[in-house]
């Protein structure tokens, strides 16, 4: 009987377990045996509301590169779970994770390149971000890091995905009011909002603290100026461990250091970057929280801050940061710290240093055998300081451990330290910009195997390799630019495999490249950037017909003897190719669309101007100035839409300006000067082209009048018109040029940020900096370094008429000012003093006649001035300005008098408008004799008249008391005059 029931009770339970999970099956289809998401084939498939959901995303996308290709809703595509980025749970098939993040897709497409990587900036663009997401209920990690969404507004839906452990969010571009549903994601451990646009993240203290089980933050490039209690509402998360406030803005801390401690958060912390605020000393007493538990902190340029008052007292809470592996405090000054390194050597688990730009002082010899510390120093970057040559003694001590040290940028001199050469941890050596001097050979370097970088740019030294050595380390940066290499081409160079940057400018080679430096090139994509300028590097370069892969490569073989013709795969194999001062004298016509900078300025091209621009389209800058180039410039120039540097100056350019060229509405810099162009000036200068900022034109044969449309010129900061046959009266409109009517610059060079991208996407961004020939002083001068300084017209030497239009002292912002040889009549305006920022003013030979205004001695920054050959008449002012001139900036106006001139004024020359001034006028009238000066003035003599006389005649007894004082008086005076004369008669 008992064994009959034990079988029936496990029937029952059998019976018990099927139903269970048939139930189960039912609440939950994913655990069903067939009926959903397996199919015929046995293959597990996604549930099909989340393929669907991430299909909606994915028509949010711009896929350029197509690395969603196996998202679709084909038969062979149906299980989401395989996608790119996809992830699900093998126990439920769940989507849990997508992952669309830079670094994972940066993978995924070097594998679909089979390795020719072209690093791009954005994988996706992102045209919107699909509601239909928060179908995905069960995802716990989301990464977009790579899809640029342009500015949009994180959706508020973000906050319904409820399961989210991971959100990566990193420079995706998201920009609007930051959504506060944010705070719904309380199970979140991750996450990073670094590098957006939001308008505004000042509402922390709504979303921030909910978010209870958060270990990682980082918002780092987000304006939080307006959130004074950042770090109260920092403290109010328990498990924090890691926090990223870098280039934030952060104010210092509103929080009381009181009760700072009494703060519920998390005690764990271990890694707090905080760098580029401006905090102060009340950040050190919230770190010292962390003195067990800190691990890894930047506070790089933040003490700089007068109110941080333990910037020089190290000592006092540094070294009880005894966890401490990771320092960073570059850009504080230190320069009162004469014991840092004894601090730093306190901290017994450092092995990361970084001390960059902080004003070390100078450590002596018989400090550094005494200090003892840490023996694991690995990374050491003491670069931008004042130290010397003594700092290698301390450095020794870590010729086992040392992988990182940059010493560049400070005062080291002597022979190269043979320290370095024990160093066998080494991959990465910086003694660049310090004065070593001698010679370096083979045997310096034969311990360091490991070494991955090498940079001695910038200092004496001559590296003397024999032509059969072969290094014992592959390098990937190799910066060796005013390093003594030559005259040969450095042949150890070919036992290099692996490098992505090469310098070896002014190196003194004098010698032809050889074959396999191109082969080189031709076999690595990864080459971004190779600088041979400076040399005697001569002969021609043989075209190649290896298909160059790499389009974010920047090449500069300037200031060298190269000659022939331009060969078509140098064109195509690079986004930015530097060619100037050689003695190339041709192009190739081809198609070269990944081309953005082409410098080809100080040649010896010939002919006329190529006619097929249309391979160029993507140019941002070209420059063939100073060639011998001849005819007229093609119309198929105006297909560089996205040009803004175009130089085309000193050559035998003939014709009209071609209209086509209005298509080039990015253009910053145009220059055309010194040329045989003719026609009148196109109006559409002033119309089509808002960037505009160097207009030369000088130097030509431009008839007619100037058009009033280049008011319109907003932006224009140099106009230099000169030496054409110009005529007409200069526009009154000049006043509407607002770049010149605002003194000062925000910026010394005029610089171009442009993106070189491939099928519209970004993979590379690159600086460049204009350069113009100005004439300053009759000297004609490069300017590059100070251009954005120069704010100039230039209109000399036309057949301009009329005056001067008094509009012109509207521009304050004018440092020069050129008017000179022109027929210019009328009177110099009163208001000249307004141009404060001038140091040039040339009007000479014109007719200008009157007098010179006074307000002129007010421009004390005035350095250069000439008003010859004019008409001018009257006392030149008498003021600090203009009696130190020479004689000949007067010259040719047999009307002046004074000053420095021979000739003396006499007293009728002599008028109270030419009496000698102290204070800066704007104009020669007294500002203070005015009309209200005379009101005031009645006004006064009526009140102060009958105040006095009133009272008397209306107030008798005042009457008498008044004139019985005066009486008295009277009797007084003639006692004393009486008494006084008969003294002096007795005496």
């Amino acid at each position: 009987m008992e064994g009959d029931g034990i079988r029936c009770l496990n029937k029952l339970f059998r019976a018990l377990m099927v139903v269970v999970i048939l139930l189960q099956c039912v609440v939950n289809p994913s655990l069903s045996l067939g009926f959903n998401n397996i199919s015929s084939a046995g293959v597990t498939r996604c549930f099909e509301r989340e393929r669907e959901a991430l299909l909606a995303f994915k028509l949010g996308l711009v896929d350029d590169y197509n690395l969603l290709s196996s998202w679709g809703r084909e038969e062979q595509k149906q299980d989401c779970c395989k996608w790119v980025g996809v992830h699900c749970s093998n126990r439920t098939n769940h989507v849990t994770q997508l992952d669309l993040g830079w670094y994972f897709l940066n993978e995924a497409y070097s594998l679909q390149q089979k390795g020719q990587q072209e690093y791009p900036i954005y994988y996706f663009q992102g045209k919107m971000m699909s509601p239909k997401l928060i179908e995905l209920q069960h995802l716990k990690y989301l990464a977009l890091s790579s899809v640029n969404f342009t500015g949009t507004q994180l959706p508020y839906f973000i906050g319904s995905l409820s399961n989210l452990r991971h959100l990566d969010l990193w420079s995706a571009s998201f920009g609007g009011r930051f959504p506060s549903q944010v705070g719904n994601l309380t199970r979140l451990q991750y996450l990073d909002l670094s590098s957006n646009h939001f308008a505004n993240v000042e509402n922390m203290n709504l979303w921030l603290p909910h978010l209870s089980a958060l270990t990682y933050l980082d918002l780092s490039y987000n304006n939080l100026s307006n959130v004074p209690d950042w770090l109260e509402v920092v403290n109010k998360l328990p498990k924090l461990t890691n926090l990223s406030l870098s280039y934030c803005s952060l104010p210092s801390p509103l929080i009381h250091s009181s009760t700072l401690f009494n703060i519920n958060s998390s005690r764990s912390l271990a890694h707090v970057d905080l760098n580029y605020n401006q905090l102060t000393s009340s950040i050190i007493l919230w770190l010292s929280k962390y003195n067990a538990s800190l691990v890894h902190l930047d506070l790089t340029s933040n003490l700089t801050s007068n109110n941080f008052a333990n910037v020089e007292n190290l000592i006092s809470w540094l070294p009880h940061l005894s966890a401490l592996t990771y320092l960073d405090l570059s850009y504080n000054n230190l320069s009162n710290v004469p014991d840092w390194l004894e601090i730093v050597s306190k901290l017994p688990k450092l092995t990361n240093l970084t001390l960059r730009g902080c004003g070390l002082p100078v450590i002596h010899s018989s400090t550094l055998f005494n200090i003892n510390s840490s023996k694991s120093f690995a990374h050491v970057d003491l670069s931008s300081n004042q130290l010397t040559s003594s700092i290698f003694l301390w450095l020794s001590k870590y010729n086992a451990s040392l992988v990182h040290l940059d010493v560049s940028y400070n005062q080291l001199t002597g022979l190269f330290p043979d320290v370095i050469g024990n160093m066998s941890s080494l991959a990465y050596l910086d003694l660049s910009s310090n004065q070593f001097e001698g010679v370096i050979s083979e045997s310096h370097f034969s311990g360091l195997s490991r070494l991955r970088s090498l940079s001695l740019s910038s200092t004496s030294l001559t590296l003397n390799f024999h032509s059969t050595w072969v290094p014992p380390f592959q390098l990937d940066y190799i910066i060796l630019g005013s390093c003594k290499m030559g005259p040969h081409f450095p042949n150890w160079l070919r036992t290099q495999k692996s490098y992505w940057r090469l310098d070896i400018s002014n190196a003194g080679i004098s010698d032809i490249l050889p074959s396999w430096f191109w082969e080189r090139l031709s076999h690595a994509p990864e080459i971004g950037y190779v600088d041979l300028s400076n040399n005697q590097i001569r002969g021609t370069i043989p075209n190649s017909q290896i298909n160059f892969v790499c389009f974010s490569r920047q090449l500069n073989l300037s200031w060298n003897q190269l000659e022939g013709e331009v060969p078509p795969f140098l064109l195509k194999a690079s986004s930015s190719l530097f060619l100037s001062h050689n003695k190339f004298s041709g192009l190739f016509p081809i198609n070269a669309s990944n081309l953005r900078l082409l410098d080809l300025s100080s040649n010896q091209l010939r002919g006329e101007l190529p006619d097929y621009w249309t391979h160029f389209k993507n140019l941002i800058v070209l420059d063939l100035s100073d060639n011998l180039l001849l005819g007229r410039i093609p119309a198929t120039m105006g297909s560089l839409s996205s040009i803004q540097t175009l130089n085309l100056n000193n050559n035998g350019l003939v014709g009209e300006l071609p209209s086509s060229l209005k298509n080039c509405t990015s253009l910053v810099v145009f220059d055309v000067g010194e040329n045989k162009l003719s026609g009148l000036i196109p109006e559409w200068l002033g119309v089509g082209l808002p960037n505009l900022t160097i207009l030369i034109l000088r130097s030509n044969h431009f008839y007619g009048s100037i058009p009033s449309q280049l008011c319109n010129m907003r932006s224009i900061q140099i106009l230099d018109f000169s030496m054409n046959n110009i005529s007409g009266n200069i526009p009154k409109c000049v006043n509407n040029l607002t770049n010149l009517a605002l003194r000062g610059s925000s910026s010394l060079t005029i610089t171009h940020l442009f993106k070189v991208t491939t099928n519209g996407t970004a993979i590379g961004v690159f600086f460049y900096e204009d350069e113009a020939s100005l004439i300053w002083n009759g000297i004609m001068s490069k300017y590059k370094s100070t251009l954005g300084l120069v704010k100039s017209i230039h209109l000399s030497s036309n057949r301009l008429t009329g005056e001067i239009p008094s509009e012109v002292t509207d521009l304050v912002g004018l440092v020069s000012l050129n008017l000179s040889r022109n027929n210019l009549t009328g009177q110099i305006t009163s208001k000249i003093g307004k141009l404060q920022s001038l140091d040039l003013l040339d009007l000479s030979n014109n007719q200008i006649h009157g007098t010179i205004p006074t307000s002129l001695i007010g421009i004390s920054s005035l350095g250069k001035l000439d008003l010859s050959n004019n008409n001018l008449s009257g006392k030149i002012p008498i003021g600090s300005q203009l009696q130190p001139y020479d004689t000949s900036v007067f010259a040719g106006n047999p009307l002046l008098c004074g000053i420095p001139l021979e000739h003396m004024c006499s007293p009728k020359e002599t008028t109270l408008k030419e009496k000698p001034v102290v204070e800066n006028q704007d104009e020669d009238n007294d500002g203070f004799i005015t009309p209200g000066f005379y009101v005031t003035l009645g006004l006064g003599f009526v009140i102060g008249f009958w105040g006095v006389c009133g009272s008397l005649i209306f107030n008798r007894s005042w009457r008498y008391t008044y004139f019985k004082l005066l009486n008295g008086l009277n009797d007084w005076l003639y006692v004393r005059v009486t008494l006084f004369r008969q003294r002096r008669m007795l005496d």
